[in-house]
């Protein structure tokens, strides 16, 4: 028997591509055409993934999502979506989906996507928090703490310290922070860098006792306990 998949988007003409290609493919495909049917429909959890478009009537995908994971759901999510920045997939992804492909898209690339998908199944839970010692990020709430102390982070900070998290006890370049904070592919020639770092360092260093951001001299940056 094929995968069940539960299509929630609000265009009759992708759906209909989707569907049928899907289908085709032998999968079993329901669609709900706006978010609340969306949601009503996934919440059963008998989906084996789910194709969301962002833009959505009544509810819209980033609503439907966070109902879902907010309701323990861990079905595979494949959001689809014409918003194409780095921070659109990266609001995306940290709100709980598997995946993230932009409008337009080629048939063949949401089918691969949504196979690996499948191949990975529900194994790996959503993660939620980030820490290094004492410092924590809560990535849902998106609130950053070091030590009980809050710390207030403008949002280009935020996601330097989310990408030197996912980093931490590594050196991390400025050619890995251009591409992965900024989302530039050259170097700007500017400061850039090294004025957020700055800024960052002292909200979540100032006043402590240990250091936790490093500068590596001629390499980058490393987040961690020690020299």
């Amino acid at each position: 028997m094929g995968h069940k998949i539960l299509l929630i988007d609000d265009d009759d003409a992708t759906a209909a591509y989707i569907v049928k290609g899907l289908a085709e493919e032998g999968f079993i495909v329901d669609r709900a055409d706006n978010g609340r049917d969306g949601f009503f429909h996934a919440s059963d959890g008998s989906y084996d993934a789910i194709v969301l478009d962002r833009m959505l009537p009544g509810m819209d995908g980033m609503g439907v999502l966070g109902a879902l994971r907010a309701a323990a759901l861990d079905t595979p999510v494949l959001i689809l979506s014409a918003l194409a920045t780095a921070e659109d997939r990266v609001a995306g992804l940290t709100a709980g989906s598997d995946d993230y492909l932009v409008k337009p898209f080629a048939f063949g690339e949401l089918l691969a996507r949504l196979r690996a998908l499948l191949r990975r199944g529900r194994s790996t839970p959503v993660e939620t928090r980030l820490h290094c010692g004492d410092l924590e990020m809560d990535l849902l709430s998106r609130k950053v703490k070091r030590g009980g102390r809050t710390v207030d982070l403008q949002p280009r900070e935020f996601r330097l310290l989310e990408y030197l998290l996912r980093h931490a006890g590594q050196v991390v370049t400025r050619t890995m922070l251009l591409e992965g904070v900024w989302d530039y592919h050259f170097d700007p020639g500017t400061n850039v860098i090294d004025v957020h770092v700055s800024r960052l360092r002292r909200k979540i260093d100032e006043g402590e006792g240990n250091v936790l951001l490093h500068t590596v001299r001629g390499a980058g940056y490393r987040l961690g306990i020690g020299d």
